[in-house]
């Protein structure tokens, strides 16, 4: 993957959003294009229990399970890490790797916009909203997630392989 069309961004707990300590976001600019089917390439690379939607118009997180957002139609305006956080556009055949922890929020979008959303092994996902009364146990929740064992997309290399499993030291078997 060319390194101009992969963004990374370490983002730090805001008191509201814990996102993840240990764990960059990802995202792939241009990563599946218009014949390809997003939800196929991420069954195929084992992250399952998908949906097809759009990003609540709130802050939210999962704290037991990573997520990833592959734009099927449109763009749009996220907020990533809560208030504190970055704002990216996002537009059809990005994809939006999460790690356990991390808020997302959308700000404005097109009126077609969807998203595919899938979890690693097909694990099923709690919504938390960064209340104080989610902490801390939400933080005990992020550190025991398992790493996924392939990137959504680029299956057995790509960037999660070398970001989050290759450079990390909380890898479980």
């Amino acid at each position: 993957m060319e390194v101009d069309r992969l963004k990374i961004y370490f983002l730090e707990d805001d008191g509201n959003i814990p996102n993840n300590p240990d764990l960059p976001v990802l995202i792939y600019r241009e990563a599946v294009d218009h014949t390809e089917n997003i939800e196929n390439v991420f069954h195929q690379n084992q992250w399952l229990n998908s949906w097809v939607n759009g990003i609540h118009d709130f802050h939210h997180y999962h704290s037991n399970a990573h997520e990833v957002l592959g734009v099927k139609e449109g763009e749009a305006s996220v907020q990533l890490g809560g208030d504190k956080g970055v704002k990216v556009n996002v537009r059809k055949g990005d994809v939006v790797i999460l790690p356990a922890g991390t808020g997302h929020k959308k700000l404005n979008s097109s009126h077609d916009f969807q998203v595919v959303g899938a979890y690693p092994d097909g694990t099923d996902y709690n919504m938390k909203e960064g209340t104080l009364t989610e902490r801390p146990q939400v933080l005990i929740d992020i550190k025991q997630v398992p790493l996924p064992k392939l990137d959504p997309v680029y299956g057995d290399r790509g960037p999660v392989i070398k970001y989050w499993l290759q450079n990390k030291q909380r890898v479980k078997e």
